[in-house]
């Protein structure tokens, strides 16, 4: 048997107020997920630059209404057509900017050229019509943006909610969803297209709703694997236990938990919306006349390239950013929301 041990009042002392063990000390400050994501995604520095880049955009393109609207843009004076572009006071220094062309191999000011006074300037010229490029670049980006949030829109009400249902119900009401599914994504989008603009009228409208008919799948697709997986979780559980009803669940604990996965996969859907209505613009198919997009513009660029490579260029670029920045920041969100990204 062990010794018996005596202990007195001079073995037992109070610690310091100013000291703490280590198991009571906490080492990183208590975050919610948001605040967590948030701080992940800043850490990110091509992420977080596309994310302001893109509030730019945004800002620009829909505060912009009252000097690029659709009768602005459509004014034609051809007594400035083919202008290059020239840039105010010293920005009129920057190679590209200054409002002069060659000519018989010379350059020479083709503003002066024109009469247009020293005061008028078109930052990104004019096309053959004598458009202000500038101005129809901002309607076209905000005609674009338009286009491809009502198209997300769509899918984000109709793919979620068809995903969460599929997932959820399972047995033969899947099987018989995702065979719809199949069926829609086997035909092709041109062809929905076609028969959209024989029914109705060319416009944003039958755009949106063809993008949207086409592009929903995907997320369904996703919606569908990420419930078939949750709706096996301890809380999911606890709560039918409970007896709360399907809408319920569906609306408090599925949707918060699929808001990450839904977040990134709209980072990656509207860009491509916003290819797809340019490319549809591009040849033909698109946003009619007055009207004009990013795509309309391309198509109007390209039939000049070869004399005035800046109508085709300037448009490009814009698409090029707005592109490059969704899907930075697509894959910053995506990384955000991974617990199991290291800091």
């Amino acid at each position: 048997m062990s010794e018996k041990v005596n202990l007195t009042a001079d073995d037992f002392q109070l610690l310091p107020a100013d000291r703490q063990t280590d198991s009571e000390k906490i080492l990183k400050p208590s975050v919610s997920f948001l605040k967590d994501a948030w701080r992940r995604l800043k850490k990110n520095k091509g992420a977080f630059i596309s994310l302001w880049v893109l509030v730019f955009v945004f800002i620009v393109a829909f505060g912009s209404t009252p000097i690029a609207n659709s009768k602005v843009t459509a004014q034609q004076d051809v007594t400035v057509q083919n202008l290059p572009a020239r840039l105010p006071g010293v920005l009129g220094d920057i190679p590209g900017f200054t409002g002069e062309g060659k000519l018989d191999g010379t350059k020479v000011d083709q503003y002066k050229s024109a009469g247009v006074s020293d005061k008028k300037n078109f930052w990104f010229g004019t096309d053959q019509f004598g458009r202000d490029i500038f101005k129809r670049v901002l309607y076209g980006t905000r005609i674009s943006l338009e286009v491809a949030l009502i198209a997300t829109l769509m899918d984000l009400v109709f793919g979620v909610t068809y995903g969460i249902i599929s997932g959820w119900r399972g047995g033969k009401t899947d099987i018989v969803m995702q065979r719809i599914i199949e069926i829609v994504s086997s035909i092709p989008n041109l062809v929905v297209f076609v028969l959209l603009i024989l029914v109705m009228k060319p416009g944003m409208l039958s755009i949106s709703l063809g993008i949207a008919l086409t592009s929903w799948t995907s997320m369904a697709r996703l919606v569908r694997a990420q419930v078939l997986t949750a709706k096996e979780q301890d809380y999911i559980l606890a709560a039918r236990t409970l007896g709360s009803s399907t809408w319920r669940i569906g609306l408090r604990h599925l949707v918060p938990n699929l808001s990450s996965t839904i977040i990134v996969q709209l980072m990656f859907t509207i860009p491509s919306a916003i290819f797809f209505e340019a490319l549809l613009s591009f040849i033909g198919l698109g946003i009619p006349v007055p009207m004009a997009s990013l795509g309309t513009l391309l198509n109007d660029g390209q039939k000049a390239m070869q004399f005035y490579p800046y109508q085709l260029v300037i448009p490009a670029v814009i698409l090029g950013i707005i592109m490059i920045a969704f899907n930075l920041l697509g894959d910053g969100l995506r990384d955000a929301f991974d617990p199991r990204t290291k800091d």
